[in-house]
């Protein structure tokens, strides 16, 4: 498989908005902007190892809305959980924490909580342990896929909200749909286009399924893409640009769906920055046809179509 090279220049600095956080994680949202979330301090892991739910101090998050021209920030100040992840919900932000301890007799955390545009706390509710990815339609579904501890049980789960390893809620946290389909052990990577078409990649099979319909009449068709461990993919439903997967992170293969059911061999990307340098250590989300890279205080962006331009 050829190897090609495409620069990427950094559309976004965010340097004037760290003094006194660090960043937790980027994401699309379906706007088509960035969430940046941010917190003050990162909390340490409880034995060097597991991830602290309920935490011992307050913190404060700060999460950074941007688009090519504009950043808006918006502070969450006096929180007590661990949040991983933040999407737009409507007019509002919802912030998900990864992890979340089952206590017994009933008792669990909550580990969803909105927000309004002032940080002000609205509700909280439960979207399960072991949450590998969370995604939000315009609509204010919300779309979540769990790795293996939040599918088999930790945290004192013995029946794991996300046994199922993906699932969709409405904005209030009730459910709405559950995969029924895959055996997914793991799974690695969702990708939520619209209302009626969401892709999913999971272990073990490492089968690539879209689920059309919407999540009442919902319809599963599955795609072998013949990579092994890939962290996530971007597609306009022809093109596939997949994480190359096991030991092969950072670096991507673009592929096309040449029959039904079928993708082609493919193309090896690299993607550099400004300065030639591979962005192997990137963070990465990818949404729609779009992948967001996000290095040190810098973030890029690529869609499939800039890439096959790029290519031609």
């Amino acid at each position: 498989m050829s190897k090609r090279n495409i620069k990427l220049m950094p559309f976004a600095d965010l340097s004037a908005y760290m003094d006194g956080f660090e960043i937790v994680s980027t994401q699309w949202g379906a706007d088509g902007k960035v969430y940046v979330l941010l917190i003050n301090q990162v909390p340490e892991r409880e034995r060097d190892m597991f991830v602290q739910t309920h935490l011992n101090q307050t913190y404060t998050y700060k999460v950074l809305i941007v688009s090519e021209q504009h950043v808006e920030d918006v502070v969450i100040w006096g929180q007590t959980y661990n949040y991983h992840y933040v999407q737009p919900l409507n007019d509002h932000l919802l912030l998900v924490g990864a992890r979340c301890t089952y206590y017994g007799n009933d008792q669990y955390d909550l580990n969803a909580r909105v927000c309004d545009m002032n940080g002000k706390p609205i509700r909280d509710f439960l979207l399960g342990d072991g949450i590998q990815s969370v995604q939000v339609t315009k609509n204010g579904t919300i779309w979540t896929s769990y790795f293996d501890e939040g599918i088999f049980g930790n945290y004192g789960w013995i029946d794991p909200v996300g046994s199922c390893g993906l699932l969709a809620w409405d904005e209030q946290g009730n459910k709405l749909y559950e995969n029924r389909v895959a055996d997914i052990a793991d799974c690695y990577a969702i990708n939520v286009v619209n209302e009626g078409q969401v892709w999913f990649y999971y272990y073990t099979d490492f089968e690539l399924g879209c689920i059309s319909g919407g999540t009442v009449d919902s319809k599963v068709t599955f795609v072998k893409p013949s990579i092994s461990g890939s962290s996530g993919f971007s597609t306009d439903g022809y093109h596939f640009l997949f994480d190359a997967g096991y030991g092969k992170h950072g670096t991507f293969v673009l592929k096309k769906m040449d029959k039904p059911g079928r993708l082609t061999k493919g193309q090896k990307i690299e993607l550099v920055n400004e300065a030639n340098k591979p962005l192997k250590q990137a963070r990465q989300d990818f949404r729609e046809q779009r992948l967001l890279l996000s290095e040190g205080n810098l973030l890029y962006q690529l869609t499939i179509e800039e890439l096959i331009s790029s290519l031609d």
